[in-house]
C-alpha cells in the first residue's frame, strides 16, 4: 500500500508519528547498556526533529487563524523546549550523568505535547478537524515535504539504516 494511502489524513499521519516516538521512548526505558541507550536516544531525537519540522513548517501554519492562537503558540513553545533537550542529548554520551534524566524529561514533555494535540474535545487536532482545511491535501503536503529531502532525509535514513545494521550485527548486545 502506498504511504499516502496508509494514513487517512494529516492528523492520522502525525498520530502515527506520536505512536512511533512513544514506542522508542518505551524501548529506551527498558534498555540496558550505554550503547543501546545511545542509539535509541539518537533515534528519538531524529524522529522528533523531523516531526517538529513538518508541524512547524506545514501543519501549524495551515491552521493559523482557523483555531485558537494560544494552542498553536503553546505548541511552538513546547517544541522550543524539546529542542533544548534534544540538543543536550545529541551532544552527550549515554554514560554521562543526567543522560537518562534528560531523555526521561524529554519523554514527559513530548507526552504532554501529544496530550495537548490529541485531547478528544478541546485538543488541537479536534479543533483542526472542525475547520475547512483539507486534511487529505495537507497529509500529501506533509508526506512530500521539502524538509524531508536533501540532507535532512539523508540524515534520517542514514541514522535508521545505521541503527538497523548495528542491531543486526549485535543481536544479543544491549
Amino acid at each position: 500500500m502506498p504511504e499516502m494511502e496508509r494514513f487517512t489524513d494529516a492528523i492520522a499521519l502525525l498520530k502515527a508519528d506520536h505512536r512511533n516516538v512513544e514506542a522508542l521512548f518505551a524501548e529506551f526505558a527498558a534498555a540496558r547498556g550505554a550503547d543501546k541507550k545511545q542509539r535509541l536516544a539518537r533515534s528519538i531525537c531524529v524522529e522528533l526533529k523531523v516531526h517538529m519540522a513538518i508541524e512547524e513548517e506545514i501543519f501549524y501554519p495551515a491552521f493559523r487563524g482557523q483555531i485558537e492562537d494560544t494552542i498553536l503558540n503553546e505548541a511552538y513553545v513546547e517544541h522550543d523546549a524539546a529542542k533544548v533537550l534534544i540538543n543536550d542529548i545529541n551532544s552527550a554520551r549515554a554514560t554521562e550523568d543526567f543522560f537518562d534524566a534528560k531523555v526521561t524529561v524529554l519523554c514527559e514533555e513530548v507526552r504532554h505535547h501529544v496530550h495537548e494535540e490529541e485531547a478528544p474535545s478541546e485538543g488541537m487536532f479536534s479543533q483542526c478537524r472542525a475547520t475547512d482545511v483539507d486534511l487529505v491535501d495537507l497529509r500529501d503536503a506533509l508526506m512530500i515535504c521539502p524538509l524531508l529531502s536533501g540532507p535532512k532525509l539523508m540524515i534520517f535514513w542514514i541514522t535508521k539504516e545505521t541503527r538497523n545494521a548495528e542491531q543486526e550485527a549485535s543481536p544479543g548486545r544491549d
